[in-house]
């Protein structure tokens, strides 16, 4: 049974309380978001990985995995395309990650998401209804599930820093972060690690 997490909460996601072990060879992790009624247009919503050495620092714009960028070139993690309306049920966009194949010089792994052109197009994470992240193991099943709906601190809110999974004590653990920022491009969050 997945964990729904809440902001900050961390979890070890090999094993969890109820003593389920998990298959980390390939994590898929899942977005899906809709628009609230009301709202007009569609919202684009990207997905993106951020890969960081042991000193949480973001070694080049090659470790940066998003729809511009589908596949890392460690070839272990990598993005399953774009979809830019949120239409459809279930996940609307993921990225898959073979965590037991990250090579050490990765430690940490922040996961984000952005609405493309949200400043321009007047489009912020108040308005977007339903949205979550999840982590599922290579069997399909739902490690860990974090919502994000229904919080004001996420109004006129481009991007949010989801979640992370970080390397501890040989395993690999899962925080959830919901720490929104008001920039809109992938580009401008990844040089906050820089």
């Amino acid at each position: 049974m997945a964990i729904n997490l809440v902001k900050g909460q961390t979890i070890d996601l090999r094993k969890n309380a109820q003593g389920d072990a998990f298959d980390l060879s390939t994590v898929t992790i899942g977005l899906g978001w809709d628009v609230r009624a009301g709202r007009g247009a569609a919202y684009d919503l990207d997905a993106t990985a951020i890969l960081l050495n042991a000193n949480g620092k973001l070694a080049g714009l090659q470790d940066v995995v998003y729809f511009g960028n589908k596949k890392h070139s460690s070839g272990h993690v990598w993005s399953n395309g774009d979809n830019l309306t949120g239409a459809g049920d279930g996940d609307d966009e993921q990225l898959t990650v073979k965590l037991d194949s990250i090579g050490p010089q990765f430690d940490k792994i922040v996961f984000m998401v952005n609405i493309y052109q949200g400043i321009q197009k007047g489009q912020h994470f108040g308005m977007v209804a339903n949205g979550y992240i999840r982590a599922v193991d290579k069997k399909g099943k739902e490690i860990v599930k974090y919502k994000l709906s229904d919080d004001t601190t996420y109004t006129n809110m481009c991007s949010v820093i989801f979640a992370e999974a970080y390397r501890r004590d040989g395993s690999w653990k899962f925080r959830a972060l919901g720490e929104a920022l008001p920039a809109d491009s992938i580009g401008d969050v990844a040089t906050r690690y820089q």
